[in-house]
């Protein structure tokens, strides 16, 4: 009965969280310096546009893949990216950080396109080395009187809302639809991911 509770909600759940995150992604303007802690890291994610593409193509892919990787594909993506941001936080040099937060986009983006569907080992560590360049971006422009506890925080459970409401969609897209709309929803992230890179190169 939970399983069939939560295969019921999830759509519906899903499209309450997306339609809450696009009001808060943009007004998500923060200014490094302003008064930080846990909100201040809520919101970090909803900055960008490039963070919001990755993290919700993440969730659509997990959702297309099925299973156990519904929820592995997730989790890994926010625990390397835990990983990521002490990372940021502790200043460690990792190189091309920005031009893998672009690749994210454009290889999940692909992913969902395609359906792609590989070994569940393969699939978490595809997420869990991109998820490294945008936990680094996080904890790298956390604002200097921030507290790290608490902005980590804030950012983790952004994010983690973030991927629910891309699985809720692909589900509600599944059922209200059908599957190859999921593929088309990875292509408009492809196309968000090519006007990010375009953007950047542009010095927008």
């Amino acid at each position: 009965m939970f399983a069939k509770f939560t295969s019921r909600s999830i759509p519906f759940i899903g499209a309450f969280l997306f339609a809450v995150m696009l009001p808060l992604a943009a007004q998500a303007h923060i200014i490094a310096g302003e008064t930080a802690g846990f909100w201040h890291g809520f919101q970090h994610p909803l900055g960008g546009l490039d963070h919001i593409l990755a993290m919700l193509a993440v969730g659509l892919w997990a959702a297309q893949i099925g299973g156990i990787a519904l929820w592995a594909v997730p989790l890994t993506f926010v625990s390397v990216m835990i990983l990521g941001g002490v990372l940021g936080i502790a200043s460690v040099p990792i190189p091309f950080v920005e031009q893998g937060i672009v690749a994210s986009d454009l290889i999940l983006g692909g992913l969902v396109l395609f359906a792609a569907r590989f070994p569940l080992g393969l699939s978490v560590a595809i997420v869990g080395l991109l998820g490294i360049f945008h936990g680094y971006a996080h904890g790298a422009e956390m604002p200097e009187n921030a507290e790290a506890v608490s902005y980590a925080a804030g950012f983790v459970l952004s994010t983690a809302l973030l991927h629910l409401a891309g699985i809720g969609v692909a589900v509600a897209i599944k059922k209200l639809l059908k599957d190859r709309m999921v593929r088309v929803a990875g292509g408009g992230i492809i196309l968000g991911g090519v006007y990010v890179l375009v953007t950047s190169l542009a010095g927008g």
